[in-house]
């Protein structure tokens, strides 16, 4: 269910704009998690969809994203907040990706293992003064990270790296990202690499 959701969302047609909350059993996903689109929020997690709606104030669209909503949650269902996200998408491109790139074993970085908590089917490629990686995430999407050493940065690689995930996707499937709104470095390099903002989310680990 989340899977196809999603899958909407990426082809232009999100949960409507109608102030409701969907909440979806977590399923085979790897964490539960709260998403937030234009006006509608989607709660993936195993409670009681009324207990859901009975925390929640009628007057607040923000609510299931802000900290009361995410506390009690977490409290019902024993997890914690990783971070609240600002979410983005980007269409996959033809062709091969921008930087000349090195698939690397994924054992070897402290950022692969870090994904691998939230995320299945890791892949991790490198080139001189960073890293890009894609993984499966919630509901099946491909989601991508990057790193950028420091004595590389402000040089445009950030935004290189996020832009060469768009070619290496299988079959052409599109990209997502998550950035933290703070990480201003990163969601600018996000931007300039094609990806348009979609929403907001918090994974509970």
């Amino acid at each position: 269910m989340l899977s196809e959701l999603l899958t909407r969302a990426a082809h232009g047609d999100p949960p409507p704009p109608d102030g409701g909350v969907t909440v979806l059993p977590q399923g085979a996903e790897q964490v539960p998690a709260v998403l937030a689109f234009t006006a509608h929020h989607v709660v993936v997690a195993d409670v009681d969809p009324d207990w859901v709606r009975a925390e929640l104030p009628t007057d607040d669209l923000s609510a299931p994203l802000n900290p009361p909503f995410l506390t009690a949650l977490c409290g019902r269902i024993g997890r914690q907040v990783n971070n609240i996200d600002a979410v983005l998408l980007a269409p996959a491109v033809r062709g091969g990706p921008e930087l000349e790139l090195r698939p690397a074993d994924t054992r070897t970085h402290d950022r692969v293992r870090l994904a691998e908590e939230f995320r299945a089917e890791v892949r991790v490629w490198t080139c001189p003064g960073g890293l890009v990686l894609l993984g499966r995430g919630l509901g099946g999407r491909w989601e991508v990270a990057a790193e950028v050493d420091p004595e590389f940065r402000g040089k445009g690689l950030g935004r290189a790296l996020f832009a060469s995930a768009r070619a290496l996707t299988p079959a052409g499937e599109p990209v997502w990202a998550q950035v933290a709104p703070g990480n201003a470095a990163s969601l600018r390099a996000v931007l300039a690499a094609g990806y348009l903002p979609l929403g907001a989310e918090a994974l509970l680990k």
